[in-house]
């Protein structure tokens, strides 16, 4: 598909998740992540594009891997490279 020739379906259940922050620096003593959106893989890159640049190092989203290119955890510029692949396919 693409350019990759690996299909990736970004229909995917997924979920977008927000580390606590303070100053705009990741929490990482407590809960972890919490829960911003249950939807597919497309949508949580969607809201997670739509977060300003410099707090997106504060988001990630979990989806089911699909190797090599989809992580069961994705952060920060993987993201941005999934968005960029999604938006030429």
């Amino acid at each position: 598909m693409g350019g990759t020739g690996v299909p990736i379906n970004f229909d995917a259940p997924a979920v977008l998740r927000k580390w606590p922050s303070l100053r705009n620096q990741r929490r990482t003593e407590g809960a972890g992540p919490y829960l911003l959106l249950d939807g597919t893989l497309d949508e949580c890159i969607g809201e997670f594009m739509a977060k300003p640049t410099a707090s997106r190092h504060l988001y990630e989203i979990h989806t089911a891997p699909q190797p090599p290119l989809v992580s069961a955890v994705l952060s920060g510029d993987h993201i941005v490279e999934l968005a960029r692949l999604r938006d030429f396919l």
